[in-house]
């Protein structure tokens, strides 16, 4: 019979005391390393970005590179300093079912980046310089791994970014969006929020090139970023497909279905390389 010593209780305590003050880029380090991915420093434009991945395999091919959505700026301004990682990172989950060369990307100040100006993950946090700098950040892993070309796949936040990084990459091959929020100033309105006047807004860019690939996947249940909000903005986009997921919400529970949304992404690709040759 096991007894437990009188200083269990406060041991147990302790223990899920420190667990609990634990920052959001510390608790997304932990599950990444339980993952099996390595962090490294990418210099970008503006900012440093944290990058995640498990050793590649092998150099060349096409790199699915994730892009992780929003964290709450009431929720990141608790930290000294401010930490804007999101409290659940959902891509880092994903990336692990998806078995193409992949990494995983961080935004401006997320995971313990180097920290920088609020304005970057509120107002501004689709703004010109974020967007650059995540461009020249990715660039910087393509050369190194020879990347033949990208699919970039975002969730939330992370899916408008990914729109409006393709503009910029011509080597992008697809663009897939996992609740994405595609139609910023709308959505700003819809929740009544205030504009994020230092942002861009794909709904309001130029449709991107007809030749990309573009998924783009929504939950009927989804209240952050109702489906109904960016059936526009997908419809603009030339050939775009619309994946509708009916018991799906903002953040549950994709996993169960990231590996056929994958199956859909890489049957698309092989028909759009079919029908260019």
């Amino acid at each position: 019979m096991h007894l437990s010593s009188p200083r269990t209780p406060l041991l147990v305590s302790l223990a899920l005391g420190l667990a609990a003050c634990a920052t959001p880029a510390q608790r997304a380090e932990e599950e990444a390393t339980q993952l099996g991915f390595t962090r490294q420093l990418v210099p970008g434009g503006s900012f440093v970005h944290v990058l995640y991945q498990r050793p590649p395999d092998g150099i060349g091919g096409t790199l699915h590179v994730y892009l992780e959505g929003d964290a709450s700026p009431r929720l990141a301004l608790r930290h000294r300093p401010p930490d804007p990682t999101p409290r659940d990172p959902l891509m880092l989950r994903l990336m692990a079912l998806d078995p193409a060369p992949n990494v995983y990307l961080g935004r401006p100040c997320q995971h313990g980046a180097p920290p920088c100006d609020p304005v970057h993950w509120t107002v501004g946090r689709f703004g010109d310089a974020v967007v650059e700098s995540l461009v020249d950040a990715l660039r910087q892993v393509e050369r190194r791994q020879r990347a033949s070309g990208v699919v970039l796949i975002g969730y939330s936040g992370g899916g408008t970014l990914a729109m409006l990084m393709a503009e910029r990459l011509p080597e992008t091959r697809a663009v897939v969006t996992l609740a994405g929020n595609l139609a910023v100033d709308a959505w700003a309105e819809h929740h009544g929020f205030l504009p994020l006047t230092a942002s861009l807004d794909p709904a309001q860019r130029p449709p991107l090139a007809a030749s990309l690939v573009q998924l783009h996947v929504v939950g009927g249940r989804d209240r952050k970023v109702p489906p109904a909000l960016t059936r526009d903005a997908i419809a603009r986009q030339s050939g775009a497909r619309r994946l509708f997921f009916p018991e799906q919400d903002h953040a549950c529970c994709w996993a169960s279905v990231w590996p056929s949304i994958l199956t859909e992404l890489e049957r698309d690709l092989e028909e759009r390389a079919s029908s260019a040759r």
